[in-house]
């Protein structure tokens, strides 16, 4: 693997925030839910004005595609986090030739500095010494078609949630089998793929397993380019045309654009 051929990824995870949350009795869940999305919207700020994508994850453990943020970034945001939370914030980084992998080796790296439950384990940042990977990767940005036409303007908004997150899930769990990518759900009827450079042939077959499976229309537009904002934004410009089309898959005509560029 070479920094040209590599994909980083980072993983934020709250020190010791299990126990931190019922000392010194339960605090309210709407509390937590409240600094969990505030934390949130602080990592996405952070991480998306240096080009990088964000996802909640499980909001105590967020997740980031990073190619060329460096360590020293990481560690300014884990300042803010201890500046203005009443929590810190641990960090590792991996890189990998796919976005799995990447978010694997960025796991053992923070696996390493010790548990998410041990009190003693503070502003840990592990990540590699070398140079941060440079990319490139694709960013799939998938919506279900007519969503608001099929489901949240006729049913149970329980069960429009449920078909949503089903086909989410099913289409989490093909992308990682079958590609070794990191899917997340991002709100709405929006679900975001970070991929390796994939043929078109590829996410139709995702589209085809995830109508199969749960009975759900996908539409998706494909960007790619070295830094994760540029494939990202492709992504949204192709998303749209696809909607406006009715194409299933929806790639940009150039060729895949550099971060400089």
């Amino acid at each position: 693997m070479t920094a040209d051929s590599a994909v980083q990824f980072s993983l934020v995870q709250l020190d010791d925030y299990g126990p931190w949350t019922v000392t010194p009795e339960p605090r309210r869940e709407t509390a937590l839910q409240a600094l969990q999305s505030r934390l949130y919207a602080d990592l996405a700020d952070f991480v998306g004005d240096r080009d990088g994508y964000v996802f909640p994850g499980r909001f105590d453990n967020m997740v980031a595609a990073t190619n060329g943020i460096d360590p020293v970034a990481h560690r300014r945001f884990q300042e803010r986090v201890r500046n203005h939370y009443p929590v810190t914030a641990s960090i590792g980084v991996g890189t990998g030739e796919t976005p799995a992998a990447a978010l694997g080796a960025a796991s053992e790296q923070l696996q390493a500095t010790g548990s998410a439950q041990d009190a003693d384990r503070r502003e840990r940042l592990a990540a590699p010494h070398e140079r941060a990977a440079a990319g490139p990767l694709s960013v799939a940005h998938f919506d279900v078609v007519d969503a608001t036409g099929t489901y949240t303007d006729r049913v149970n908004a329980v069960d429009a949630e449920l078909v949503v997150r089903r086909a989410t899930a099913t289409l989490a769990e093909y992308m990682r089998r079958h590609h070794d990518a990191v899917t997340s759900f991002v709100g709405g009827d929006n679900v975001i793929a970070i991929c390796p450079v994939l043929p078109d042939s590829a996410y139709d077959e995702a589209v085809e397993h995830v109508r199969a499976a749960t009975d759900v229309d996908l539409r998706v537009g494909v960007g790619t380019a070295r830094s994760p904002f540029a494939a990202g934004q492709a992504a949204k410009h192709a998303l749209e045309t696809g909607r406006e089309t009715g194409a299933s898959v929806t790639t940009p005509d150039s060729e895949p654009v550099n971060a400089d560029d």
